[in-house]
């Protein structure tokens, strides 16, 4: 795992900072503008290595948009994490005028391990976060690796004028959320129970892009759409505050010790038995003393953790209905 600082002189809080609320889910924030990477976060595999512009489309044009869902690191292991449900989400489009594809994601600059978990490093008090998310748009849509384990289906169809308004929004979108949240928090698996945070990852983005969508005139297809959510089962979360409050010249010493001692397991292993000792720690830890501290909008939080603990769900979520004009299939 590869780390990004999250320093007093980072990113300002549009809106300025705020006590915090007590409103569940707690807002995703989002930010001014998206801060360097620190050299220190190094990604194994390069953030949209192929990446492009997003072009600018003529208004008569007629875009196919696709649905793209595959499992996660198909690329690597198959279809191995696709039987657990874990899935990776994007979107595709055909031009009719110039017979290109495109593909858009969103995902973690670092990988996952990092948007989840810090580093603890020498001579730094408070956790060194790695954790930054963006949008990747290229030329083309890998037919084979999304169709051979996953779904490429058609969902609806836009124009031009459409696709224009989306990309301006995609910018936007991007640039003012920039750190992936990997977990859903909620009180309970009935699917009533009180949300307590929202992830914000890759399904999350599409989610987005396709109200957009709906928004602007598209209508989507009635097909189903399943996507993919970790959810950490919890008692109501306790704000602790900040990496100041928290780690800082005044900050609170026991508290700080406590949270670097709950992430110290979550690093990369040299050896077997380092990490089954490692594992030893997190399943008595967050299964056996009820304890996880949460990492969100740049605060933290103690989650006094419940059975069933963590799940893996694979559930679906409608295709969204817009509020202008129909335009579309």
């Amino acid at each position: 795992l590869l780390l990004l600082l999250l320093a007093p002189w980072g990113p300002r809080v549009s809106g300025g900072l705020r006590s915090p609320r007590r409103r569940w889910p707690v807002p995703y924030r989002r930010f001014d503008y998206r801060p360097k990477t620190d050299p220190y976060c190094q990604a194994r595999y390069t953030f949209c290595p192929t990446g492009s512009a997003i072009p600018v489309m003529k208004e008569e044009d007629v875009i196919e948009v696709y649905r793209l869902q595959a499992p996660v690191w198909e690329f690597k292991y198959g279809d191995l994490l696709g039987h657990l449900k874990i899935m990776h989400d994007a979107v595709g489009f055909k031009s009719s005028v110039t017979g290109k594809n495109y593909t858009m994601e969103w995902y973690e600059l670092f990988q996952l391990g990092n948007c989840t978990f810090p580093h603890l490093r020498p001579g730094m008090d408070a956790p060194f976060w790695c954790n930054q998310g963006a949008a990747c748009f290229y030329e083309g849509i890998d037919d084979a690796h999304w169709k051979a384990n996953g779904t490429l289906v058609l969902v609806t169809t836009i124009s031009g004028t459409m696709f224009n308004e989306m990309a301006q929004w995609v910018k936007y979108d991007n640039e003012t959320g920039i750190y992936y949240e990997t977990w859903t928090v909620q009180a309970s698996p009935d699917k009533k129970s009180t949300v307590w945070f929202d992830s914000y990852e890759c399904s999350k983005f599409i989610l987005r892009t396709y109200q957009k969508l709906a928004d602007l005139g598209a209508v989507f297809k009635k097909i189903q759409t399943n996507y993919t959510s970790i959810i950490l089962f919890t008692g109501e979360p306790i704000y602790l505050g900040n990496e100041t409050s928290i780690f800082g010249p005044q900050g609170n010493k026991t508290l700080a010790a406590a949270i670097r001692d709950f992430y110290s397991p979550f690093k990369p292993h040299q050896s077997v038995r380092e990490f089954f000792v490692d594992l030893f720690k997190i399943i008595d830890r967050v299964i056996l003393n009820h304890q996880f501290y949460l990492f969100y909008n740049l605060e933290y939080w103690f989650l006094p953790m419940k059975s069933p603990y963590l799940k893996i769900i694979y559930e679906e979520v409608p295709l969204p209905v817009g509020s202008k004009a129909s335009f579309g299939v």
